[in-house]
């Protein structure tokens, strides 16, 4: 009996071994070279974008949530496959228009539901696709920056086991939040999407979206 059953703790070993060996092939696989970076360093709370109190009066439904806790994407090849999937999706099938262009007004945030909108109008509809999807929402962040021109911008965070990657209509590819050359104002807290949170530095002007 004794025998038998080192001879199952054995076993055991070995299947929890392989797939431990599995899981780190899968994402490899699903992230050659790609490096792990820490997540974004956040400074304390900060007022939410006018832009997002008026997208909830229109969408209460997507900001009426209790607080709950920080949480982030395991990436294997599955998810990595989803987000890349969504973004890419996401950025082909909307047409850049400003929001003077769009409804005459300097800042509105909306879902793109006539193909057309501008930066937040993209991060919002990604971050509605991915949580229809099965993605937590405390790992989506909205997240505002000053681009390579040094204009207001948004991307979504997403918040992940290698650190905080970011989905960019501006581009294709999903990078670490540190590759892409944007610098970070604000973004939402992962306990509550209607609390914000400073990262770096504090910017003392309104960053509003461009393109």
């Amino acid at each position: 009996m004794a025998v038998t059953l080192r001879v199952v703790a054995f076993l055991a070993a070995l299947c929890a071994a392989a797939t431990s060996q599995a899981v780190a092939q899968s994402r490899q696989a699903a992230l050659p070279n790609f490096p792990i970076t820490p997540i974004a360093l956040e400074m304390g709370n900060t007022r939410a974008p006018l832009g997002w109190a008026d997208f909830c009066r229109k969408n209460s439904a997507d900001c009426d949530t209790a607080d709950g806790h920080a949480r982030e994407v395991m990436i294997t090849s599955r998810s990595w496959a989803l987000l890349l999937g969504i973004n890419t999706k996401v950025n082909k099938e909307i047409e850049p228009v400003s929001d003077i262009d769009h409804w005459g007004i300097v800042e509105s945030w909306d879902y793109p539901t006539d193909g057309k909108g501008d930066c937040e109008d993209y991060v919002l509809e990604k971050r509605r696709q991915l949580i229809k999807a099965g993605m937590p929402r405390e790992a989506l962040l909205v997240t505002v920056v000053r681009d390579l021109e040094n204009e207001g911008h948004a991307v979504l965070t997403v918040r992940t086991d290698i650190g905080d990657l970011v989905l960019d209509n501006k581009r294709q590819q999903i990078l670490p939040w540190t590759a892409t050359g944007y610098r970070y104002i604000k973004r939402q807290s992962a306990t509550n999407p209607n609390l914000w949170v400073a990262l770096g530095a504090p910017d003392s002007t309104t960053a509003t979206a461009a393109r």
